[in-house]
């Protein structure tokens, strides 16, 4: 994930929420593909804004991860898991409840604890990623718009859509890589979980994009001037945001929903 700041423990994060004026930052959801490029688009759009290189305290955008999310699993899921045989790309493999918490505290310019996921040992380590408020913050993810009550608290959502060859390839080359798997796993696991579940779950949520990026971070058109909408937005000041002014883009409105998650299609 690509945190705001220093990693810590939990019981060791301190609450920086009063060094911040309260303020409601604008919620870009940016869903796709696994290994579609979203971490690189928002990798990339925080370059182009310069928030790479600033204290957290000046920063004004941050970047969550969906993947942080992961629930905590089970010793029989985690042995299905380390098998390849689990399938992390469902929706009920992510902990839902925790991202609308977590949302909702951000929303209210508080600052926040992160999970941080093993994706080696298919768990939560003990410490956790602190995201400091901030007046844009990028939620990405593969089924960012599958759950209606994540859905609705974006006021502007993004699809990556990349070419499934490349996602393959750059799945494999990652997996292999930075996860320690072998390509004969990482194919199974593809073909069982990951294709199936992009078809079902993830493609069918394209819908619900307001700009679709062709191509991800090597779409440079898309994404300058989606960061020339960003830079709008933090030109324009909280005032602006909280009246809607903003490309008919308003403050996200809490959704009376009883249900946890509707099916987008």
């Amino acid at each position: 994930m690509a945190g705001d700041s220093e990693t810590k423990p939990d019981d060791q994060a301190e609450n920086d929420s009063n060094e911040h004026d309260n303020r409601q930052p604008f919620l870009i959801g940016v869903a796709g593909g696994s290994a579609s490029g979203k971490s690189s688009v928002c990798s990339k759009i925080m370059e182009l804004l310069g928030q790479n290189k600033i204290d957290h305290h000046q920063r004004q955008v941050a970047i969550v991860s969906q993947d942080s999310f992961y629930k905590v699993l089970s010793p029989e899921q985690k042995a299905k898991a380390i098998k390849g045989q689990f399938n992390f790309d469902h929706p009920d493999a992510f902990d839902d409840d925790l991202i609308v918490k977590t949302m909702w505290n951000i929303m209210e310019g508080k600052t926040v604890q992160i999970p941080v996921y093993d994706f080696v040992t298919h768990s939560r380590k003990k410490e956790s990623v602190t995201v400091y408020p901030a007046d844009v913050v990028l939620f990405e993810g593969i089924l960012m718009f599958y759950c209606q009550k994540i859905r609705e608290l974006f006021q502007m959502k993004l699809f990556v859509d990349t070419d499934a060859d490349t996602r393959l390839s750059r799945r494999v080359l990652r997996d292999i890589s930075e996860r320690g798997r072998d390509l004969e796993s990482v194919l199974a696991q593809y073909i069982t979980f990951v294709k199936p579940a992009f078809e079902e779950f993830c493609m069918p949520t394209k819908k619900y994009a307001d700009v679709i990026i062709p191509r991800g971070a090597d779409n440079r058109v898309a994404i300058n001037l989606i960061v020339q909408h960003i830079q709008d937005i933090l030109n324009g000041g909280l005032t602006k945001r909280l009246n809607g002014c903003l490309n008919g883009y308003g403050p996200a409105q809490k959704q009376q929903t009883t249900d946890s998650c509707n099916r987008p299609h």
